[in-house]
């Protein structure tokens, strides 16, 4: 293959911040048909995605080892991808005209990985106070800002969690300081000139909400409510009310049409959850809270899709299952609160052998770059306990659960025919401290190649800086 170009990547980059056949992505200002007729209110996407996949070639790996993402391995297999998609996996797959033919002797082919849970852009590197741009800790629900007005795309983090963690895919989260935090935005790891060009298309928006300790640390020390754990649920409770109502008005105008309501762009987000265009991504660690907000989006008539840190879910691993709610968790992070102290190494384990929907997650920017490395340590204390789980099932915890829920899971996750070619090729087993990546794609594009320095991501703020673009 000819040495990459990384100028040809700067220019696909510009032209990825572009809209396609040279039409403007609709704005909140464009105009549209009102009521009568669901969803024509106001625009529900006014942010439109602007990604374009950077170009790739057909390759086929040969002699790998596979973890197909949903539990399957295959041994001596091959995976054969084009124009963006995995085309077929197998053995003994001969490779079409033109295709790159990789050996994969000794090593590992994953889908690649997805965190479900990053403050990448918004608490960008360097950490400093001008680039704080996480928590609107103003007031206790703030559901009307949105992550990815914060997300500043030259952050150095996102090639540190290609080329080190093999991440292909993140969920960029506001902080956990208030009750309703605002909305989520889910990106490839690729590099734009703007956020919308790193915008996974189709991708569901999530709602950020948090349990617990910091929402009444936070207002309490304000002198505010809420500053119980009581208070924490009076006030969400209080304003999913609201957006019940808001949601019952909105939903007779576009039925009936006449005078729309007064537009409230807080609301807008808690009605999208209760019409179940946007999900739940829930900060909250103890069992029993957990379980009072299952009962609480009962009542509401939304849906958690998973509970984030969820130390204590191997408590309610049962309760999870019942409700079709995840739970993306760490390997042994504990102690450093008090509703984080009762955690166990073996969590994701249990959570596993009773039949729930269970993920690892980083929630830091170092983290992210070995998260193969964290489910390892929670595939060995859940081992040593007597449960045992094979190599390529724990591999969902890294690919197709975050995929299922973030509600990607039709589109990457796994490595099935159609889906992304976002895939991980590692130079050895992905769950020995020993083993980095050696090759990363994004829908096809080889876009990290340890072998190759024409091919190593550099953001537009480390130009110029000494060791811009190592791994380090």
């Amino acid at each position: 293959m000819k040495p990459f170009d990384w100028t040809m990547v700067a220019v696909v980059a510009l032209l990825a911040g572009c809209a396609s056949d040279g039409q403007h992505p609709a704005s909140a200002s464009a105009k549209s048909s009102k009521g009568p007729g669901a969803g024509k209110g106001y625009a529900h996407d006014p942010f439109p995605s602007t990604y374009k996949a950077y170009p790739g070639i057909p390759t086929l790996v040969t002699h790998v080892t596979i973890f197909d993402g949903e539990g399957a391995r295959i041994d001596d297999g091959s995976a054969l991808f084009a124009d963006g998609k995995i085309v077929r996996l197998g053995q003994n797959i001969a490779a079409p005209a033109g295709a790159s033919v990789i050996d994969g002797t000794g090593k590992t082919l994953t889908p690649g990985v997805i965190d479900i849970h990053s403050h990448l852009g918004d608490y960008p590197s360097p950490a400093v106070e001008a680039n704080s741009d996480g928590n609107e800790a103003t007031s206790p629900t703030t559901p009307e800002v949105w992550a990815e007005h914060s997300v500043w795309p030259q952050d150095p983090g996102f090639s540190r969690a290609l080329v080190n963690g093999g991440v292909t895919t993140l969920q960029i989260l506001p902080g956990s300081a208030n009750l309703m935090g605002g909305r989520s935005v889910v990106i490839k790891n690729v590099y734009a000139r703007t956020e919308q060009g790193m915008k996974f298309p189709g991708a569901p928006y999530g709602l950020k909400m948090a349990c617990g300790e910091n929402p009444k640390r936070v207002y309490g020390s304000k002198g505010r409510e809420p500053s119980t754990r009581m208070g924490n649920i009076a006030v969400d409770r209080q304003t999913w009310a609201k957006a019940v109502e808001y949601k019952r008005k909105w939903d007779k105008y576009e039925k009936d049409g006449g005078d729309p309501p007064g537009r409230d762009i807080a609301m807008d987000t808690l009605a999208g959850v209760l019409s179940g265009e946007i999900l739940v991504q829930n900060h909250c660690y103890r069992a029993d809270e957990m379980a009072i907000v299952l009962d609480m989006a009962k009542e509401f008539g939304y849906h958690v899709s998973a509970f984030h840190h969820a130390v204590e879910a191997y408590k309610i691993a049962d309760l999870l299952k019942e409700n079709g709610t995840c739970a993306a968790v760490w390997s042994d992070w504990w102690g450093f609160k008090m509703e984080s102290y009762d955690a166990i190494s073996e969590n994701l384990a249990l959570l596993q052998k009773n039949g729930a929907c269970a993920m690892i997650h980083s929630d830091d920017p170092n983290g992210i770059q070995r998260l193969n490395q964290e489910v390892a340590k929670a595939l060995a204390a859940g081992r040593h306990a007597g449960i045992d789980i094979s190599d390529a099932v724990a591999w969902e915890w890294l690919t197709y659960n975050p995929a299922k829920a973030l509600g990607i899971a039709d589109k990457t996750g796994s490595l099935k025919p159609g889906k992304m070619a976002d895939l991980v090729l590692w130079n050895g087993n992905p769950f020995s401290v020993y083993t980095r990546p050696e090759k990363v794609w994004i829908d096809g594009a080889l876009l990290y190649d340890a072998n190759d320095p024409k091919r190593r991501p550099v953001s537009d703020f480390e130009l110029g800086q000494p060791g811009a673009g190592d791994t380090k």
